[in-house]
């Protein structure tokens, strides 16, 4: 289970220092994707396997089910744990999410999300300032 935020930096060759809480649920191997938002998603291989298996089951006569499966198939990419507890973030990935230097990775019960950190400071002030109104939509599907 992954909950908290935490801040780390990318290296000059795309690494990225994984908390050591995290370490173990991604050593039997990760995948990291584009997310939403201008998010990256890393999942351990069991929850992507999962959510693969969902995405390629998707109508393929629908354009919304193909363009996701797209985004998030076609970008995802295999990654490992190293000795010093980082992942290689392709350069591809790092682009799309507007990766600098400073991330934050946030757990989200099955993945991970890591964002640029002015993206993200950005995206939870403004859902802050909305808490109230979402909590509402979410009360109305039994959250």
């Amino acid at each position: 289970m992954f909950i908290g935020e935490y801040k780390h930096s990318i290296d000059e060759k795309g690494r990225l220092a994984i908390p050591i809480k995290f370490r173990a649920d991604l050593s039997k191997g990760a995948v990291v994707t584009r997310g939403l938002d201008t998010s990256l998603f890393l999942f351990p291989k069991e929850e992507w396997d999962k959510l693969a298996a969902k995405l390629a089951s998707l109508p393929l006569g629908q354009s919304n089910s193909r363009a996701f499966a797209r985004l998030m198939l076609a970008g995802a990419m295999d990654v490992e744990v190293d000795k010093q507890g980082r992942v290689m973030l392709p350069e591809y990935l790092r682009v799309y999410a507007g990766l600098q230097k400073s991330v934050i990775i946030a757990g989200l019960y099955t993945r991970l999300e890591l964002w640029d950190e002015t993206s993200w400071n950005a995206y939870k002030s403004k859902m802050e300032e909305d808490a109230e109104s979402v909590a509402e939509q979410l009360g109305e599907l039994g959250v």
